[in-house]
């Protein structure tokens, strides 16, 4: 395990692959840690430089008090790039992860190469979504939303042919810090990059599973839709979490992307 302090907020990292690689950059959803990303990074980390890490408020990262905004997750990652020496990069991003990823995408637009975003969009909701979350938790702590967040994680499929995967993926849910899963809610209830995304000029590959209850399709679709040029690809019987359900597939269609005669 690797940590550095990062604008005062201890962060839990892990690196993967050849030191002298392209870098890469995994970024995670709301409740999860930097395992979402493990058979992925199995797969990549042979030509890649892969950095996990957990955001503030999740896994192994501080959970420093108040809410959280896209500015503090925006500014953890570059500090944490900046910290590991890391220059130019690839990010990937699902969830609110790819929301810090159009984040760094456009506050530092030189240093991003490329940009995978799955499942994900430039707004969330709408504040009283976000704000009857964080009341439920305070209520009821992280079991009061627990198996709705899985129907909307997973797909039915998933849910029903792999039982003890899901209780797996449940407990890593109810162990999550609930006051950094509710400041982290703050930021998806306040952040929108809506006017904003379409000044993302790397290019871009948005990535949608079809049985995405959070973001579903036509969601993911309108923000590929607003960034100039992105590609935009289903993963057919995906949930919001494509990388856990079909990692084969993600895989695939990152190192693609990636190979690109514009990657680098």
């Amino acid at each position: 395990m690797a940590f550095a302090r990062i604008n005062g907020v201890l962060l839990h990292y892990r690196l993967a692959g050849p030191s002298d690689a392209p870098a890469l950059v995994f970024a995670n959803s709301l409740g999860t840690d930097l395992r979402i990303w493990d058979a992925v990074t199995a797969q990549l980390a042979d030509c890649y430089r892969v950095v996990g890490y957990d955001k503030r408020g999740h896994g192994l990262s501080d959970a420093p008090a108040g809410d959280y905004s896209l500015g503090d997750h925006v500014a953890d990652l570059t500090g944490l790039l900046d910290h590991l020496g890391i220059g130019d990069v690839a990010i990937c991003g699902v969830s609110i992860g790819g929301l810090i990823a159009q984040g760094v995408a456009l506050l530092q637009p030189e240093r991003i190469r490329r940009l995978i975003l799955c499942d994900t969009a430039s707004k969330f909701g709408d504040a009283a979504l976000w704000n009857n979350r964080i009341a439920a938790i305070a209520q009821g702590g992280m079991g009061a939303i627990a198996d709705s967040v899985m129907e909307r994680w997973f797909s039915p499929d998933f849910m029903a042919q792999q039982p003890d995967a899901l209780a797996g993926w449940r407990n890593l849910f109810l162990r999550s810090d609930a006051a950094g899963y509710a400041a982290t809610c703050a930021t998806l209830r306040d952040a929108d990059l809506t006017a904003q995304v379409s000044r993302i000029a790397c290019p871009t590959l948005v990535i949608a599973g079809s049985a995405d209850k959070s973001t579903p399709v036509e969601q993911v679709r309108s923000l590929a839709t607003a960034i100039p040029g992105a590609r935009f690809e289903i993963i057919a019987g995906a949930g919001h979490i494509p990388s856990i359900e079909q990692p084969d597939v993600v895989s695939g269609l990152i190192a693609d992307f990636l190979k690109e005669p514009a990657h680098g």
